[in-house]
């Protein structure tokens, strides 16, 4: 659960200093004053074996957590054992556990109102919602979207943004008429023309969500998708690339090019099967498939194949936005010459939605919504929130924590094995790291069916529990680490991995 192994998008949390001021503000709260709260810790403190007594009361779930005494980058459980955080909350966590700047936010009497009220965003938004919108998400919008529709979590981000897709193309299709009457009574049976057959191709090794819709293009675990039905709809390979990358050239450019081919393929293929391919779904880094990666060079060509077939490109940054790239969207690594259609967002941006194009924008009202469509509560955090990652340029310094990160890791695969005497990948555990990109990724399936293994086990269940008994909780590239802790997560390893020699 918990322990799910080094992602490399991974969000971890952002700050290299949490004894800090709490930055001006210029939403809803008054500037925020210095915050007098001893923050950060010194380092981990396991104080039992995890898990430990309190926790093995539980049955289904194996690690509680005491968020009251989780400070920084430190996560504390139950039992008071204070570890070095990489997991982040499946990487939703932008700058750490209860920041000093966010604790004085809902403090403030004058947001009250803000946090205690939700209001249904689409009919009863509050005085203020446009001008908060300004100051949080549209500040950081995507090169070429300038249209926002905030939502809840990343699966109904998904979900809605597959519904815009279709309706934009739809309207391609028909023009400026309206609906037919056809269209309008078939649409409430489930059927053509007013439900039109229209597909989303997706890649194998993808996780974009768990509702309908979202499942359909989601292939990475059997669990997730056993006895749900689905829709037939395209799913191409995802490359798998050989690394090193610079031993391997030659190799993966023809690995990608085959995929591409692959994707052209489909769209023609299910054209013919009158199940129109309307948008291609994407993410810069498959996160839940496996930390999967490919070129940048590959995306600008699934680009112009989406352009070239009037398909929508929809980039999902539900787990790579943010920031944890060192750029605040990971397909701003990419360089397109025409941007993404939509992009959509969740997990560390602290709510969810997407961005999108102008003409994507919904042609009558009612046709992407929900009850609460956001919170913005929500925006008024995230408003903070990047305030602190542009004052302290967080930014760069997750570029340099994941590369720090990344070098530590690459450095197991030689670690010399007292009994040969002679650097070698002795360990064999693929640490990869994209040229432009900061990440790193630590390939240990974590089976959580698995709750307490055997001592004497070298399962990677074992590892990962060892890995936690040395007060480091794993997933991904350090965003707001700071430099010491950053080089505290491969020595753990590296002692965890002797250890189960």
């Amino acid at each position: 659960m918990a322990f799910m192994l080094l992602r490399r998008r991974l969000p971890c949390t952002f700050q290299h200093n949490y004894h800090l001021l709490a930055p001006s503000s210029r939403h809803i709260s008054q500037a925020a004053a210095k915050v007098d709260v001893e923050f950060d810790y010194d380092g981990p403190l396991m104080k039992t074996e995890v898990p430990g007594p309190k926790s093995r009361n539980a049955e289904a779930v194996h690690f509680f957590c005491n968020y009251e005494e989780s400070r920084g980058n430190y996560l504390v459980d139950v039992d008071g054992n204070r570890m070095l955080d990489l997991y982040s909350q499946i990487s939703s966590v932008p700058i750490g556990y209860s920041h000093p700047a966010l604790l004085k936010l809902v403090q403030q009497p004058q947001n009250a109102s803000t946090f205690i009220n939700r209001p249904a965003l689409g009919i009863l938004p509050p005085e203020n919602f446009v001008e908060k919108l300004r100051e949080s998400l549209l500040s950081v919008a995507p090169k070429g979207m300038s249209q926002l529709i905030t939502m809840s979590c990343g699966s109904c981000s998904n979900e809605n943004a597959f519904k815009t897709i279709f309706i934009w193309y739809r309207n391609k299709e028909r023009g400026q008429t309206g609906f037919s009457k056809e269209e309008l009574e078939t649409c409430m049976i489930n059927q053509a023309p007013g439900c039109p057959e229209y597909s989303i191709l997706s890649f194998m090794g993808a996780f974009h969500g768990r509702t309908m819709g979202c499942l359909a293009t989601t292939h990475s675990k059997a669990i997730h998708k056993i006895d749900i039905p689905s829709f037939d709809w395209p799913i191409a390979p995802f490359p798998r690339l050989k690394y090193p990358l610079e031993e391997f050239v030659k190799e993966n450019q023809q690995e990608e090019a085959r995929c591409l081919e692959e994707v052209e393929d489909l769209i023609v293929k299910y054209r013919k099967k009158k199940k129109t391919v309307a948008g291609i779904i994407v993410e810069p880094i498959q996160s839940e498939g496996g930390d999967n990666h490919a070129s940048d060079d590959f995306f600008r060509k699934l680009r112009d194949i989406s352009r070239k077939h009037g398909c929508a490109f929809l980039v999902d940054e539900v787990q790579t936005g943010g920031g944890c790239t060192g750029k605040f969207w990971a397909h701003e690594h990419w360089g397109l010459a025409d941007p993404a259609d939509v992009m959509t967002f969740s997990k560390k941006m602290m709510t969810g939605g997407f961005f999108h194009k102008e003409e994507f924008r919904p042609n009558a009202p009612y046709r992407i919504f929900n009850t609460w469509l956001g919170d913005p509560s929500k925006n008024l955090l995230l408003a903070e929130v990047i305030n602190i990652i542009k004052r302290e340029d967080l930014l760069n310094n997750a570029a340099h924590a994941g590369k720090a990160l990344l070098t530590g890791l690459l450095d197991l695969q030689v670690t010399p094995d007292p009994g040969r005497g002679s650097p070698h990948p002795r360990h064999h555990l693929p640490f990869l790291g994209a040229p432009s990109l900061p990440h790193s990724q630590f390939l240990v399936p974590f089976d959580t069916k698995c709750r307490h293994p055997s001592p004497h086990s070298h399962s990677p269940q074992r590892v990962a529990w060892s890995l936690v008994a040395t007060a480091l909780l794993l997933h991904a590239t350090p965003q707001r680490h700071r430099q010491q802790e950053t080089w505290e997560a491969p020595e753990a390893i590296l002692n965890v991995l002797v250890t189960k020699q």
